[in-house]
C-alpha cells in the first residue's frame, strides 16, 4: 500500500514537472517570437529603380577630424588562408595523423564526447576514431554547433550489429586527418602564394573597385620562437620588412589597409604552454603588437586586434578541435562555467586588446588618428520549437555581447562578421527543409544581419562609434546563391542605415577560394575560383562582376536584384544540384566532422527572398524527443536548470534574453 502511495505521489510530481515545463516553454517561446521573430516591414522602397545608394568614398581620404567621408566597400582575407612559406600551427595541425602508425584504433576522446563544437562558417569539429570492441561501445553523437557552445554531447550505447545506427554515422578503421579537404589537393601548403606573389590577389581586389583591403600579419611568422631571451633573439625582422612591403603594395593599388593582428593563428610555441589560458600570453602579444605597430603604424588605416575571439576560444580550448588547445576532461566539463577555461581565455584576450588599443593610439604619428576595433562574430539564433528557447538564450548570453561589453571603452568601431542563422533544436542544429543553406551548412538569412545591427546599435549607441561589417560571405561553388546573397545582405545593411545605424563599410569574404580552417579547401567562399591543378589559375565567377558593379557605383538597382533572383529561381525550377557537405541524423540534426560530400541539394526558389515567413512552434515528434532528453539525460539537467532560471527569474533577463549578470561581469 505504501508503495502504491509513493508511486502515485511520484506520478503526480512528474506530471506537475512536465506541465510546468511545457507551460513555461510555451510562455517563453511566445514571448521570444513576439520580440525577436516577428516579421518586419523593410524601410526600403522597393518600387524605386535604385533600391540602395551608398555614399561611396571614392576620394580615399579622411576628413580633418579623422572620420571617414562616406561608405566604403572592401575585401577580406587572413594569413592562414592565403600565405605560402608559413610554418604556422595550422600547417602543423593539417599535417598531423590523428591515428598512430601502428594501426591501433583509438577510443573517442573525452573532450569530443562532452563538449559541442563551435565555429563560424567553414570550421567543423574533428571526428573521433572508431572503436573495435565487439561488445557494446560508446560513440559520440557529432552534432554541428556552428557558432556556439550550447551544452554537452551525449554518450549513446549501441551494439556492434545495429546496422541502422552505423549507416547514420559511418566510421572507418582508417586514420582521418585533422583538416578535411586538405590532403586531396596538389601542394596544399602553398595556399594562395600571397606571401610570394601578393599582386595576383591585389590586382583582383583592385579591379572590383574596392577602396579597403583587409589582411593580417601572422604572429608566428614574426615571432617563430617564444621570446624568453628577449625580442632581439626571437623576432624575424626580415619577415616584418616583407609585410611592410606588401602593405605598401596595397597602397600602390590605391587601396587602404585594414590590418588584423590575431586571426585564429596562435604560434605553436604558445600553444604548448597553454596559450590564452595563461597571463603571459598577454605580454607576448603586446610585444608582437609593439614590433608591428612601430614598423607599419603610418601605413595602416584600420586596425583589428582580434578576429572572432570567442569562436577561437570555444573551438580551441573548449572543443579541442583547433590547434593549440588540447583541453583535458576537467577543462571541457567546466568550460562554460563563469570561471571555466572559456571565460579565462576571453578575459586575457580582453586585457590584451585594451593594451594593444592604447599602444596603437600612443604611437600614431600621422595627423589622422588611429582607428582600432575588433571583428566580432554574430549569428542570428533561431529556436526550432517550444523547447529550444533556453539553448538560444544561453548561447546568446555567452557569445553575443559579453566580449564587446568588456572592451567597449577601447573601440573606435565595432566590426561584425555575419554569415547567417542557426536553427537550434534539441542537441544540435536543425536542417530545415524550406530554408536555404550554404554548402557547408550555414543557414542563409539576410534579415538576421539587419536585426543584429539594430540590436547592437541599441546596446552600444552610447559609445557613439560606427559599425563595420568586417566579414560577410557564403560557401557556394556553383555561384547560384552568392549573387542574391550579396545583394540581400547589402540591402539589409542599407535598411539598418535608414533606421539610424551608423555603418561605415562592408567587406566581403573573400577574393579567391582558399584554405578555410578545419574544412581545408572544401568550402568555396571566393568571388574567384582557383584551379589548384593548374598552378592556382584564377577563374572569376559571375558574382565577381556583380560585386564589382556594386562596389564601383555604390548602388543596388532593382534590375540587378531581379536578374540575380531570376537566375536562382530558374536553377531551382530546373532542379540543378548544389553540393552539400553536412550529413544529418534521423531527427534532421547536422553532424560535424570531416568536410566530405554528403549529398546534393537544389537551391530554394527564394519566393520570399529568404525571409522568415512564419516562426516554427510545436513540432510533436521532435518536441517530445527533446522533452525526453530534458527529463532523462543527466547532462541536460544543467541545461534544464538554466532554462528554469531564465524563465522564472525574468528580472535578470532583458528583451533579447541576455543574462545581464553575466554580460555586466
Amino acid at each position: 500500500m505504501a508503495f502504491i502511495t509513493l508511486f502515485v505521489t511520484a506520478t503526480k510530481l512528474a506530471g506537475v514537472l512536465v506541465t510546468v515545463t511545457v507551460a513555461a516553454n510555451v510562455f517563453s517561446f511566445s514571448r521570444y517570437r513576439k520580440k525577436n521573430l516577428r516579421p518586419f516591414r523593410s524601410p526600403i522602397d522597393e518600387t524605386f529603380d535604385t533600391l540602395a545608394d551608398f555614399t561611396v568614398n571614392t576620394t580615399n581620404k579622411r576628413e580633418e577630424n579623422g572620420e571617414e567621408n562616406g561608405f566604403f566597400f572592401g575585401l577580406a582575407t587572413a594569413p592562414a588562408h592565403v600565405e605560402d612559406k608559413l610554418n604556422d600551427a595550422w600547417l602543423q595541425f593539417a599535417e598531423e595523423q590523428p591515428c598512430s602508425d601502428s594501426g591501433d584504433t583509438q577510443s573517442p576522446q573525452t573532450a569530443d564526447a562532452i563538449m559541442g563544437s563551435a565555429s563560424a562558417d567553414g570550421g567543423s569539429q574533428v571526428a573521433s576514431a572508431k572503436q573495435t570492441e565487439k561488445s557494446k561501445k560508446k560513440k559520440t553523437t557529432k552534432i554541428a554547433m556552428e557558432a556556439l557552445i550550447r551544452g554537452f554531447q551525449k554518450y549513446i550505447e549501441e551494439d556492434e550489429d545495429e546496422k541502422e545506427e552505423e549507416e547514420e554515422s559511418p566510421v572507418t578503421d582508417e586514420c582521418s586527418h585533422n583538416v578535411a579537404a586538405w590532403h586531396n589537393v596538389p601542394h596544399p601548403e602553398e595556399r594562395l602564394r600571397f606571401w610570394s606573389d601578393p599582386d595576383t590577389e591585389l590586382k583582383l581586389a583592385k579591379d572590383t573597385g574596392i577602396t579597403v583591403f583587409r589582411m593580417g600579419i601572422d604572429w608566428s611568422r614574426i615571432m617563430p620562437e617564444e621570446p624568453v631571451k628577449g625580442l632581439a633573439n626571437s623576432v624575424n625582422y626580415a619577415a616584418l620588412e616583407r609585410y611592410k612591403w606588401i602593405i605598401q603594395r596595397v597602397h600602390s593599388y590605391g587601396m587602404k589597409v585594414m590590418l588584423t593582428l590575431f586571426h585564429h593563428s596562435l604560434p605553436p610555441w604558445a600553444g604548448e604552454y597553454g596559450g590564452w589560458k595563461m597571463e603571459k600570453t598577454v605580454d607576448y602579444f603586446l610585444d608582437f603588437t609593439r614590433v608591428v605597430v612601430d614598423s607599419v603604424s603610418d601605413l595602416v588605416d584600420y586596425w583589428i586586434t582580434f578576429n572572432e575571439p570567442h569562436v577561437f576560444c570555444m573551438l580551441t580550448y573548449c572543443a579541442g578541435a583547433w590547434p593549440g588547445g588540447n583541453p583535458d576532461l576537467l577543462e571541457v566539463a567546466t568550460s562554460a562555467l563563469p570561471y571555466g577555461v572559456f571565460s579565462q581565455a576571453m578575459h586575457w584576450i580582453a586585457i590584451a586588446h585594451s593594451k594593444a588599443y592604447d599602444y596603437i593610439h600612443e604611437q600614431r604619428k600621422t595627423v589622422s588618428k588611429a582607428v582600432v576595433g575588433v571583428a566580432h562574430h554574430v549569428s542570428f539564433m533561431r529556436p526550432y520549437g517550444l523547447f529550444d528557447i533556453a539553448a538560444v538564450s544561453l548561447a546568446n548570453s555567452m557569445t553575443l555581447f559579453p566580449f564587446i561589453d568588456s572592451i567597449c571603452d577601447g573601440l573606435d568601431f565595432i566590426g561584425l562578421n555575419y554569415y547567417g542563422q542557426e536553427v537550434v533544436c534539441g542537441a544540435g542544429m536543425k536542417l530545415v527543409e524550406n530554408d536555404e543553406y550554404s554548402e557547408s551548412g550555414r543557414g542563409v538569412y539576410p534579415d538576421g544581419l539587419y536585426r543584429m545591427l539594430l540590436q547592437f546599435h541599441e546596446r552600444y549607441k552610447h559609445l557613439k562609434v560606427p559599425f563595420i561589417v568586417t566579414e560577410n560571405g557564403v560557401s557556394d561553388e556553383t555561384d547560384l546563391i552568392r549573387r542574391p546573397y550579396l545583394l540581400e545582405h547589402l540591402l539589409a545593411i542599407y535598411a539598418a542605415m535608414i533606421k539610424g545605424v551608423p555603418v561605415l563599410g562592408y567587406l566581403f569574404w573573400t577574393i579567391s577560394d582558399n584554405w578555410e580552417w578545419a574544412d581545408g579547401y572544401g568550402p568555396k567562399f571566393g568571388l574567384v575560383a582557383v584551379d589548384r591543378a593548374k598552378n592556382l589559375a584564377r577563374i572569376p565567377r559571375p558574382s565577381y562582376s556583380l560585386f564589382s558593379k556594386v562596389a564601383t557605383s555604390g548602388k543596388i538597382t532593382r534590375q540587378d536584384r531581379t536578374r540575380a533572383w531570376h537566375e536562382l529561381q530558374r536553377a531551382a525550377k530546373e532542379k540543378q544540384q548544389r553540393p552539400f557537405y553536412r550529413s544529418v541524423n534521423k531527427q534532421g540534426l547536422m553532424y560535424a566532422g570531416t568536410y566530405v560530400l554528403s549529398s546534393s541539394r537544389s537551391p530554394y526558389d527564394g519566393k520570399e527572398r529568404w525571409r522568415m515567413v512564419e516562426a516554427e512552434g510545436f513540432h510533436p515528434k521532435q518536441s517530445w524527443y527533446v522533452i525526453c532528453c530534458h527529463i532523462l539525460s543527466s547532462d541536460s539537467l544543467l541545461h534544464f536548470a538554466l532554462y528554469l532560471m531564465l524563465v522564472f527569474f525574468n528580472f535578470e533577463v532583458d528583451t533579447s534574453f541576455r543574462i545581464l549578470r553575466v554580460a555586466d561581469k
